[in-house]
Parts: structure tokens; C-alpha cells; sequence
């Protein structure tokens, strides 16, 4: 059970990292390199990139630091911070799953970044997940 919320600190992380790179480029106004799937700078400048003149980005850096310290606090044996760890990933995985939506009817475009990032959160949910069922089967 530990090495999942390990895991989930590690996974985190690397969320942080997209989106905090994703919110560099957006106030420096410098193109994104897009070599997988060339779809960047569609999605990224986006009417859909923003919400009241924040980048997305900057929402989802501030929603992985708050998985990661979530997933951190529980390592040391807060189970409340994993309970709220899991609502917390259920809400990302939902707020994705309507973003690559809008990727793919609205813009029709992908952005590797965004990609990485939908990866990133649907890992922790399902890291999640995975520990409620291993907590299950040794009960």
C-alpha cells in the first residue's frame, strides 16, 4: 500500500512538472515544441485554454501539488489525506476526460503536453483505485 502512494507522489511530480512547463510558455509567449502530434499551439492558444485570463495549465499545476501533497501526508500515515487524495484525482480525471474531449470534437487538434498531463492523472486515479482494492482484499 505504501509503494502505491509512492508511486503517486512520483506520478504527481511528474504532473506538476507538465503543467508548471505549460504555464511558463504561456506567459512567455514562447512556442511550445510539438513534434508527436503537432497540435500545440491550436490547443494551447485556444479559446479553451483559459479561464478568467488563467491558463489551465497554472489550475493543473496547483491540482498536482495539491495530489502530491496529499499523496505525501499520506505516506506518513494521515488516511484522511488519502481519502481526500481520491476524491481530489476523481475530480482531475473528470475535469481531463472533458478536455480531451474538447481536444478532439471542439479544437480538432492534440497537444502531446495535454496528453501527458490526461496520462498523468488518469495513472493517479487509477493508483487510487488499485489501493482501495488491495486494502478490500486484506480486510
Amino acid at each position: 500500500m505504501k509503494a502505491i502512494r509512492v508511486i503517486a507522489v512520483i506520478v504527481a511530480l511528474i504532473g506538476i512538472a507538465d503543467a508548471v512547463y505549460l504555464t511558463v510558455h504561456h506567459y512567455t509567449a514562447e512556442a511550445v515544441p510539438c513534434s508527436l502530434t503537432g497540435g500545440c499551439e491550436q490547443v494551447l492558444t485556444s479559446e479553451y485554454a483559459e479561464i478568467a485570463g488563467v491558463p489551465l495549465a497554472a489550475f493543473g499545476a496547483a491540482a498536482y501539488f495539491i495530489a502530491f501533497s496529499l499523496a505525501l501526508l499520506s505516506i506518513y500515515g494521515n488516511r484522511m489525506a488519502w481519502a481526500i487524495f481520491g476524491v481530489q484525482v476523481v475530480l482531475m480525471a473528470i475535469f481531463t476526460g472533458w478536455l480531451i474531449y474538447v481536444q478532439a470534437a471542439l479544437i480538432g487538434a492534440f497537444c502531446q503536453f495535454c496528453l501527458l498531463s490526461a496520462a498523468t492523472t488518469f495513472t493517479l486515479a487509477i493508483l487510487y483505485f488499485v489501493s482501495l482494492g488491495i486494502r478490500r482484499s486484506s480486510e
